[in-house]
């Protein structure tokens, strides 16, 4: 499934010092970071996720950004969506 994780970036100097793509690859087995979007001032972001469930993002993603951010997650709705990537889109 798809996810959405808003970040309100609470450190930015450390939310931003984190490797996006080691914490995007690095969850666990199904957990796959896919897009990221930083705003212009850097306090907020949101990141486009794959994983089975919300549960098991936010029990990846809330430790990896203990302190740094703070987390809302919603399931995409794959039909009304536009310009998933093209591993989402075909499961679609």
């Amino acid at each position: 499934m798809n996810i959405v994780a808003q970040h309100r970036i609470t450190d930015p100097e450390k939310f931003f010092s984190m490797n996006a793509e080691e914490v995007a690859g690095g969850g666990p087995p199904g957990v796959q970071g896919r897009q990221f979007f930083p705003s212009q001032d850097g306090s907020v972001a949101v990141c486009l996720w794959e994983a089975d469930s919300i549960d098991t993002l936010r029990d990846y993603l809330d430790p990896a950004t203990a302190g740094v951010s703070e987390n809302t997650y919603f399931e995409v709705n794959e039909e009304r969506a536009m310009g998933l990537p093209e591993a989402a889109a075909a499961r679609a």
